[in-house]
């Protein structure tokens, strides 16, 4: 993700956003020693594996702390990155204050918000919850953003997304067996994403700084707000558990510090569409891996409403095709 060494770039589609970033899509394209197939490979498995990881991290920790440290650790990989880069941090108040409130929605809150979904339902369901992001996304931007525009097929998409939805909650069964304040959590978490996308295109797309300066600003700003809620709400714990401890810094040096870099670098190289596809494989890795490691239970519906609420999402990202001008 050292795409971010463009000063001028132009936004991305509102969706290509990995959860917590704040990136544009850079105009070069840039060779890398590793394949970018096997980076989307791992970007895909960082990210997928998170949700495992939040749930054993809450195992011992209480879910603010989760984030504080996954904050603090991913603020961490993005200082050395920018240090090695010899970039700096950017100037200007109003650029900062924007961006507390991009730290807000789209690190601090979302990433609190699952946390403490996870202490009541499987991390399974906040992975998929998580892939509803872009149905949310849609739906927003038809409203705020002037230049989407509803079509046919993204309308579709919309409403197939959030029958999957329905299917993965059992919906026909009353919810039976689902625990409503976590599932609300996941969702709440995700719509955090695409309301903070939206606000940084309107206040930020342009911006003569960084990709990598303003990403790493924005987790510097969502860890302070951490670090000042976090001893509201939580005592400081009386020992340390290594394996969730193991888990809180994994989860903010792979899933959050480097899974951006490596995001970025994929935009740069192969751009935001086939990068944005990324998003497709998350829950299905999330899935795997709670019932595999964690020995979740899976109903049938789960994976139908993920299947369902995946290709809702994709119908949402289709483009009118333009005929081209002789």
């Amino acid at each position: 993700m050292s795409a971010a060494t463009e000063p001028q770039t132009s936004p991305v589609p509102l969706s290509t956003a990995p959860p917590g970033s704040l990136h544009t899509a850079p105009p070069l394209r840039r060779r890398r020693a590793l394949d970018w197939r096997l980076r989307f490979a791992g970007l895909s498995l960082i990210w997928g594996f998170s949700f495992l990881l939040i749930k054993v991290g809450t195992n011992g920790y209480a879910p603010f702390q989760v984030t504080f440290g996954r904050l603090l650790f991913g603020t961490l990989v993005l200082a050395v990155a920018i240090a090695w880069k010899r970039d700096r941090l950017p100037s200007g108040a109003r650029t900062w204050g924007h961006l507390a409130v991009s730290a807000l929605l789209l690190n601090a809150l979302p990433f609190s918000l699952f946390a403490y979904s996870e202490l009541t339902i499987p991390s399974t369901l906040a992975g998929i919850c998580n892939a509803t992001s872009p149905l949310w996304g849609m739906a927003l931007s038809l409203i705020a953003l002037s230049e989407d525009r509803p079509t046919r097929c993204r309308v579709a998409g919309l409403g197939l997304g959030f029958l999957g939805v329905l299917t993965v909650l059992g919906a026909w069964q009353g919810f039976h067996g689902l625990d409503a304040a976590g599932t609300t959590m996941a969702l709440l978490a995700s719509l955090s994403y695409p309301i903070g996308w939206i606000y940084i295109r309107r206040t930020l797309a342009g911006s003569s700084h960084s990709n990598l300066s303003l990403t790493g600003a924005q987790l510097l700003l969502a860890t302070a707000q951490l670090a000042v809620v976090t001893p509201l709400f939580t005592t400081l714990p009386t020992h340390f558990p290594l394996v969730p401890l193991l888990a809180i810094i994994t989860l903010g040096t792979l899933g959050t510090g480097l899974a951006l870099l490596i995001q970025y670098g994929l935009v740069a190289e192969v751009g935001p569409t086939t990068a944005q596809m990324v998003t497709y494989f998350i829950p299905v890795i999330a899935t795997a891996a709670g019932v595999a490691i964690l020995g979740e239970s899976l109903a049938w519906s789960t994976p139908v409403g993920a299947v369902i609420v995946l290709a809702g999402a994709a119908l949402t990202q289709s483009r009118p095709t333009r005929p081209t001008k002789p």
